[in-house]
């Protein structure tokens, strides 16, 4: 649990980072457009941070629970916005890597969808 909520806190710092890189930094090189897409990598970066903080500290889910759900959306921010980010910051064209942006949104669900079937669960309990 422990080990989960060090990576959070280093993809929330990270989130902080690129946020304000974003804001000063790439205001000037991005078009509004790649803009955007890259604050909507950061929000959603954050968004799942805020999550995996309440997963790993929420004394209803088991360790097994916590780890899975945590292990999911450690997947779908790397996949959802650090593929937006190298879309935006490399070279790499979103044509190379369409698949990887999709694919960290399906793991952001899962993740949601997870969340939900425990709860369910416990409601029956």
């Amino acid at each position: 649990m422990f080990k989960n909520l060090i990576v959070t806190c280093f993809l929330g710092m990270l989130a902080i980072i690129l946020g304000a890189f974003g804001a000063h930094a790439l205001k000037e090189i991005l078009t509004s457009d790649q803009l955007l897409s890259f604050e909507t990598a950061v929000r959603y970066q954050m968004y799942h941070v805020i999550v995996l903080l309440f997963v790993n500290t929420f004394d209803g889910f088991s360790i097994k629970q916590k780890n899975r759900i945590s292990y999911i959306f450690f997947l779908g921010i790397l996949f959802f916005s650090g593929s937006i980010y190298l879309i935006q910051l490399t070279a790499i064209t979103a044509k190379s890597i369409w698949f990887i942006t999709p694919l960290g949104g399906l793991f952001f669900i899962v993740g949601w969808l997870s969340m939900i079937v425990i709860f369910v669960n416990k409601i029956r309990e």
